[in-house]
């Protein structure tokens, strides 16, 4: 069935709307982290590695969407701080694969703690109906995210 003009405006002005409230919760949320000396893009980076398990320098620049050199300098930098691990890809010789290191993903746990922590606090003062609301909308979303 074909949407109205004024339904279609209304989507459109929902889709702006809820952008841009996650794209300020995103970066809120982003900030809050234990006092260090990680960077954003290596914390991402860090992030990636420990939800995919393990990459190769060119995955991991492609899921963090930066250029090779750019993840060659965000590694290395990693590493010495003995986050991420180098091991011989097991089919390539040319290759390696990335994986975050037992430090690495108790850094990880830590950074998602104090994330956790604070969105948590901000929504105890929340009403009821109102986390019962963003429950809900949480759940509609994530069915927005599947499509």
């Amino acid at each position: 069935m074909e949407r109205s003009v004024a339904e279609r405006a209304t989507a459109e002005q929902l889709a702006i709307s809820l952008r841009e409230a996650i794209t300020r919760l995103n970066r809120r949320v982003r900030q809050e982290r234990p006092v260090g000396d990680l960077t954003f893009s290596q914390l991402s980076a860090l992030t990636s590695l420990q939800l995919a398990g393990a990459l190769t320098p060119r995955e991991l620049a492609d899921v963090e969407r930066v250029q090779p050199p750019t993840m060659t300098k965000i590694v290395g930098k990693l590493e010495e701080r003995g986050l991420v691990a180098r091991t011989p890809h097991p089919t390539d010789r040319r290759q390696v694969i990335l994986a975050a290191t037992e430090r690495g993903r108790a850094v990880y746990v830590q950074f998602e703690k104090a994330r956790n922590e604070w969105l948590a606090q901000q929504l105890e003062e929340l009403s009821t109906e109102e986390r019962d609301a963003l429950e809900r909308a949480a759940e509609i979303l994530q069915q927005v995210a599947r499509a």
